[in-house]
């Protein structure tokens, strides 16, 4: 299996790093022969290139099976112009990649109940949401700009969307809704915009070919409302690109800790990209600090959707609970009564917990 690694920026290359040493105890577990090739993408690859995405970074890419990626960004890169930012280098290996569908699971672990800024008694048992969010379309890709106008500077950004755009992801929100609990929550603004009135259309036309899913559509503010409200009516979440990044990133608080949740960005017959939801928070970067589960949990992602390996996904996992259960945690986690451990300690001990199932 050839992985390519993007370690990237801040803390990217620390939380890679523990990935791989989980890469690695599967590889010597289970018999699989991996391959790695580290490039350059984001911060690291300005300062190296001149560029966000280098070629040879999307070619490389391009013939690897899977993508394993740290975090782009930083302070350091802000001041540059927006096609020259780390940023850019994200959005451009989607678009390369043609990987149109991000998954987002919020799953709350049972032994990080408490660490969730909401009470118990909402939370509930088994909390377990996956956002469904398209991933090259919409307002980060249509036409954008700045101007001189009457009164001064003027700016604009388009939000932007095919019927086929909308189709294909919500084929594959639909697909993976009838592997969960047959529900599916389609999530625009339909009663401001046109591209979600269209949306709307498009998503409702095709529920037909997937009659043993219930399909409900909602408003994104309320959407956002009832995510703190009562998260347990929701289970597969499908949505546009920027009502995408924005809910997944307040669902994951329902976790307790961005630090938990991993994501996987497919297309079809590209290969996935695999990354935690995390930013790159330069300010902590090689002092031990940060939590590398959700760049672990990737990994089991990347065994799920692109290895076909749900043995190797599960043993991943289960490492990861296990780890939990001995009560460590890293500082974002960090409960009264547990051990505080940092990133290294915390890879080495889900790696050295992988057995075979």
């Amino acid at each position: 299996m050839r992985i390519a690694v993007i370690p990237g920026d801040g803390i990217g290359p620390d939380i890679i790093r523990q990935a791989l040493k989980v890469l690695d105890r599967i590889s010597k577990v289970y018999e699989i022969d991996f391959e790695y090739q580290e490039v350059l993408m984001g911060g690291a690859a300005i300062d190296e290139t001149g560029r966000p995405l280098p070629e040879e970074t999307l070619e490389v890419c391009k013939s690897s099976d899977a993508v394993l990626l740290g975090a782009v960004g930083g302070e350091k890169w802000d001041k540059l112009p927006g096609h020259l930012r780390p940023e850019a280098g994200l959005l451009a290996i989607r678009k390369g990649l043609g990987l149109f569908a991000n998954l987002r699971p919020a799953i709350l672990f049972p032994q990080l109940k408490s660490a969730s800024t909401l009470k118990e008694e909402v939370l509930g048992e088994g909390l377990n949401i996956m956002v469904v969010r398209e991933l090259t379309g919409g307002i980060y890709f249509g036409q954008r700009g700045r101007r001189m106008g009457p009164s001064g500077e003027e700016a604009w950004d388009t939000e932007f969307y095919t019927a086929h755009e909308v189709e294909r992801v919500a084929r594959r929100a639909f697909e993976i809704a009838g592997k969960r609990g047959k529900k599916l929550m389609s999530i625009d603004k339909a009663n401001v915009l046109e591209s979600s009135r269209m949306w709307r259309e498009v998503v409702s036309g095709i529920a037909g070919d997937y009659p043993d899913v219930r399909l409900e559509h909602m408003y994104v503010d309320n959407a956002a409302m009832q995510l703190i409200r009562n998260p347990r009516q929701f289970d597969v979440i499908v949505t546009s690109n920027m009502f995408g990044d924005i809910l997944s990133d307040e669902a994951s608080m329902l976790t307790g800790s961005l630090g938990m949740l991993p994501s996987a960005s497919l297309g079809e017959g590209r290969p996935g990209l695999y990354e935690p939801v995390h930013g790159s928070a330069p300010d902590i970067a090689g002092k031990d600090l940060a939590n590398p589960i959700a760049a672990i949990l990737s990994t089991a992602m990347m065994f799920r959707h692109s290895f076909n390996r749900e043995d190797a996904a599960a043993a991943v996992e289960t490492a990861v609970e296990k780890v939990l259960d001995q009560g460590f945690r890293t500082v974002d986690i960090m409960q009264p009564g547990m051990t505080r451990i940092g990133t290294e300690e915390m890879g080495d001990r889900i790696a050295g917990g992988i057995t075979k199932n």
